[in-house]
Protein backbone atom coordinates (compact mmCIF):
# COMPACT_ATOMS: atom_id res chain seq x y z
CA UNK A 1 0.00 0.00 0.00
CA UNK A 2 1.00 3.16 -0.55
CA UNK A 3 1.48 6.08 2.30
CA UNK A 4 -1.81 7.48 3.12
CA UNK A 5 -3.67 4.68 1.61
CA UNK A 6 -6.26 3.28 3.47
CA UNK A 7 -6.72 -0.16 4.37
CA UNK A 8 -8.71 -2.34 2.58
CA UNK A 9 -12.32 -3.37 4.18
CA UNK A 10 -11.63 -6.89 4.48
CA UNK A 11 -7.93 -6.15 6.61
CA UNK A 12 -9.16 -7.49 9.83
CA UNK A 13 -10.55 -10.62 8.58
CA UNK A 14 -6.70 -11.15 7.68
CA UNK A 15 -5.12 -10.32 10.50
CA UNK A 16 -2.36 -12.25 11.71
CA UNK A 17 -2.18 -13.79 8.20
CA UNK A 18 1.16 -13.71 6.24
CA UNK A 19 -0.13 -12.34 2.99
CA UNK A 20 0.96 -8.72 1.24
CA UNK A 21 -1.47 -7.10 -0.73
CA UNK A 22 -0.27 -5.64 -4.56
CA UNK A 23 -1.41 -3.55 -7.10
CA UNK A 24 -3.25 -5.24 -9.91
CA UNK A 25 -2.91 -1.90 -11.65
CA UNK A 26 -6.74 -2.04 -12.65
CA UNK A 27 -7.68 -0.59 -8.85
CA UNK A 28 -9.38 -3.81 -7.57
CA UNK A 29 -7.35 -5.03 -4.60
CA UNK A 30 -5.24 -7.69 -5.07
CA UNK A 31 -3.89 -10.15 -2.48
CA UNK A 32 -0.46 -12.52 -2.98
CA UNK A 33 -0.52 -15.45 -0.91
CA UNK A 34 2.07 -18.61 -0.25
CA UNK A 35 -0.10 -21.59 -1.59
CA UNK A 36 0.40 -23.30 2.04
CA UNK A 37 -1.66 -20.19 3.57
CA UNK A 38 -4.12 -19.77 0.44
CA UNK A 39 -7.11 -21.76 1.67
CA UNK A 40 -7.12 -20.62 5.40
CA UNK A 41 -6.75 -16.87 3.74
CA UNK A 42 -9.80 -17.93 0.86
CA UNK A 43 -11.60 -19.09 4.09
CA UNK A 44 -11.80 -15.99 5.98
CA UNK A 45 -12.13 -13.75 3.61
CA UNK A 46 -15.43 -16.36 3.11
CA UNK A 47 -16.25 -16.24 6.87
CA UNK A 48 -15.01 -13.13 8.12
CA UNK A 49 -15.56 -10.04 5.40
CA UNK A 50 -17.97 -11.41 3.32
CA UNK A 51 -16.98 -12.73 0.16
CA UNK A 52 -19.95 -15.25 -0.82
CA UNK A 53 -19.22 -16.25 -4.34
CA UNK A 54 -15.92 -17.61 -6.32
CA UNK A 55 -16.04 -16.18 -8.99
CA UNK A 56 -13.07 -17.18 -10.94
CA UNK A 57 -10.16 -19.40 -10.60
CA UNK A 58 -8.06 -19.62 -14.04
CA UNK A 59 -3.71 -19.24 -14.14
CA UNK A 60 -1.23 -17.56 -16.03
CA UNK A 61 2.04 -19.05 -17.15
CA UNK A 62 4.83 -17.09 -16.65
CA UNK A 63 7.40 -19.81 -18.52
CA UNK A 64 10.33 -19.51 -18.45
CA UNK A 65 10.24 -17.57 -15.02
CA UNK A 66 10.27 -19.68 -11.43
CA UNK A 67 7.48 -19.49 -10.33
CA UNK A 68 5.96 -20.91 -13.23
CA UNK A 69 2.69 -20.45 -12.34
CA UNK A 70 0.65 -18.05 -10.56
CA UNK A 71 -2.96 -18.89 -9.80
CA UNK A 72 -6.00 -16.40 -9.34
CA UNK A 73 -9.32 -16.91 -7.19
CA UNK A 74 -11.40 -13.68 -7.73
CA UNK A 75 -14.35 -13.32 -5.09
CA UNK A 76 -17.44 -11.21 -5.24
CA UNK A 77 -19.52 -10.17 -1.82
CA UNK A 78 -22.93 -9.10 -2.50
CA UNK A 79 -23.53 -7.75 0.64
CA UNK A 80 -20.70 -5.27 0.05
CA UNK A 81 -20.62 -5.04 -3.38
CA UNK A 82 -16.98 -5.15 -4.19
CA UNK A 83 -14.32 -7.98 -5.01
CA UNK A 84 -11.26 -8.77 -4.55
CA UNK A 85 -8.56 -11.05 -6.04
CA UNK A 86 -6.08 -13.42 -4.50
CA UNK A 87 -2.73 -14.41 -6.56
CA UNK A 88 -0.69 -17.61 -5.75
CA UNK A 89 2.44 -18.45 -6.97
CA UNK A 90 3.20 -22.27 -7.94
CA UNK A 91 6.67 -23.75 -9.34
CA UNK A 92 6.02 -25.47 -12.66
CA UNK A 93 7.96 -28.53 -11.17
CA UNK A 94 4.83 -29.29 -8.57
CA UNK A 95 2.15 -27.02 -9.69
CA UNK A 96 -0.69 -27.89 -7.21
CA UNK A 97 -2.82 -25.55 -4.68
CA UNK A 98 -5.42 -26.42 -2.18
CA UNK A 99 -9.26 -26.68 -3.49
CA UNK A 100 -11.53 -24.31 -2.57
CA UNK A 101 -14.75 -26.35 -3.58
CA UNK A 102 -15.24 -27.14 -0.01
CA UNK A 103 -15.92 -23.45 0.53
CA UNK A 104 -17.56 -22.50 -2.41
CA UNK A 105 -18.89 -25.74 -4.85
CA UNK A 106 -19.34 -23.82 -7.91
CA UNK A 107 -15.67 -23.52 -8.29
CA UNK A 108 -15.44 -26.86 -8.92
CA UNK A 109 -15.81 -26.93 -12.57
CA UNK A 110 -13.22 -23.60 -12.65
CA UNK A 111 -10.91 -25.45 -11.16
CA UNK A 112 -11.30 -28.38 -13.32
CA UNK A 113 -10.83 -26.47 -15.91
CA UNK A 114 -7.70 -24.92 -15.12
CA UNK A 115 -6.82 -28.24 -14.00
CA UNK A 116 -7.05 -29.14 -17.78
CA UNK A 117 -5.84 -26.43 -19.45
CA UNK A 118 -2.93 -25.48 -17.08
CA UNK A 119 -2.21 -28.48 -15.29
CA UNK A 120 -2.63 -27.47 -12.12
CA UNK A 121 -3.56 -29.73 -9.74
CA UNK A 122 -6.33 -28.90 -6.65
CA UNK A 123 -5.24 -30.98 -3.82
CA UNK A 124 -8.80 -32.26 -2.54
CA UNK A 125 -10.66 -31.76 -5.19
CA UNK A 126 -13.52 -34.31 -5.13
CA UNK A 127 -13.66 -35.08 -8.88
CA UNK A 128 -10.34 -33.89 -10.46
CA UNK A 129 -10.84 -34.73 -14.07
CA UNK A 130 -10.65 -33.51 -17.56
CA UNK A 131 -13.64 -31.02 -18.67
CA UNK A 132 -12.34 -30.05 -22.27
CA UNK A 133 -9.92 -32.25 -23.19
CA UNK A 134 -10.41 -36.33 -23.43
CA UNK A 135 -9.30 -37.88 -20.48
CA UNK A 136 -6.32 -39.82 -22.10
CA UNK A 137 -4.96 -36.24 -23.44
CA UNK A 138 -1.60 -35.82 -22.16
CA UNK A 139 -1.21 -32.10 -22.83
CA UNK A 140 -2.27 -29.25 -21.39
CA UNK A 141 -3.02 -26.63 -24.20
CA UNK A 142 -2.79 -23.28 -22.51
CA UNK A 143 0.75 -23.65 -21.42
CA UNK A 144 3.74 -21.68 -23.08
CA UNK A 145 5.71 -24.87 -23.69
CA UNK A 146 2.28 -26.75 -25.79
CA UNK A 147 3.21 -26.39 -29.55
CA UNK A 148 1.72 -23.33 -31.36
CA UNK A 149 0.44 -25.53 -34.53
CA UNK A 150 -1.18 -28.26 -31.84
CA UNK A 151 -0.31 -31.62 -30.77
CA UNK A 152 -1.64 -33.88 -34.20
CA UNK A 153 -5.36 -33.27 -33.32
CA UNK A 154 -6.56 -35.71 -36.22
CA UNK A 155 -3.94 -38.61 -35.26
CA UNK A 156 -5.03 -38.04 -31.55
CA UNK A 157 -9.07 -37.84 -32.15
CA UNK A 158 -8.79 -41.17 -33.99
CA UNK A 159 -6.90 -42.63 -31.31
CA UNK A 160 -9.49 -41.48 -28.75
CA UNK A 161 -12.08 -42.02 -30.77
CA UNK A 162 -11.08 -45.77 -31.66
CA UNK A 163 -10.78 -46.62 -27.57
CA UNK A 164 -13.91 -44.75 -27.05
CA UNK A 165 -15.52 -47.53 -29.69
CA UNK A 166 -13.72 -50.67 -28.63
CA UNK A 167 -16.27 -53.26 -27.36
CA UNK A 168 -19.02 -51.40 -29.72
CA UNK A 169 -21.04 -53.82 -32.32
CA UNK A 170 -20.70 -52.93 -35.43
CA UNK A 171 -23.66 -51.59 -37.40
CA UNK A 172 -25.67 -54.54 -39.00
Amino acid sequence: MTAGATAPRFAPALAGLEHRLVDSGDGMPTIEVARERLHELLARLRDRAGFGMCTLVTAVDHLPAEPRFQVTHQLLSLEHRDRVRVHCRVPGNDPWVPSCVDLWPGANWSERECWDMFGVRFAGHPDLRRLLMPEEYDHHPLRKDFPQGGIEPDRLYREWDRKRRAGWSEPR
